[in-house]
């Protein structure tokens, strides 16, 4: 596994990060391919918070723990990560399409603009590559991700893009496009 280590607001230890990479590194097992770590470590307050994100053939897989120690952080991180993977690659495997989790999209990130009008300053901007899903695995993806929305290619209506979201009432929405050009 490859890994990215980043501290905001403290310095790690050779043996701090050692630790997490032993630990995350078991992770690996439960892969097919090769994945990557990217691992933050911060403390406010006086809590100590280990942000883990693990990347492995187009699927994203986070855990953010705080405790009063680093080493604990890290160990809660990699729990969560691994019920995670264990309970979704099991449900993929039952609900979804055969090889789902060994479909590779790689995101492609770009900095942000540059300066725009005061009334819409945007103030990040990403760009990924956007692989072909059933609205049941996007909404998998953007539940691992804890986003509130997630954007793909609808596999069932002709790879149209499509939008999940979470409704304030309560279950999920979709918004798809019909392919139409009005002007």
């Amino acid at each position: 596994m490859k890994f990215t280590f980043t501290e905001k607001k403290m310095d790690s230890s050779e043996e701090l990060r050692a630790y997490a990479m032993k630990k995350i590194g078991k992770l690996d097992r439960l892969f097919k391919n090769e994945g990557e770590a990217y691992v933050t470590f911060s403390i406010e307050r006086g809590r100590h918070k280990a942000e883990i994100t693990i990347h492995n053939n187009g699927m994203f897989y986070r855990a953010s723990e705080v405790t009063n120690d680093m080493y604990a952080s890290v160990d809660s991180g990699v729990a969560a990560i691994e019920r995670q993977i264990r309970r979704n690659k099991t449900r993929l495997e039952k609900k979804l399409r055969e090889g789902a989790l060994d479909k590779e999209a790689r995101p492609v990130y770009e900095p942000a603009a540059e300066e725009e009008p005061e009334d819409f300053k945007i103030v990040r901007s990403k760009r990924f590559s956007i692989k072909p899903m059933s609205p049941e695995e996007a909404i998998l993806q953007m539940n691992l991700l804890g986003h509130e929305f997630f954007v793909f290619k609808n596999m069932d209506a002709d790879e149209a893009f499509s939008v999940v979201y979470k409704r304030q009432q309560g279950g999920y929405g979709l918004i798809c496009d019909d392919g139409l050009n009005r002007d």
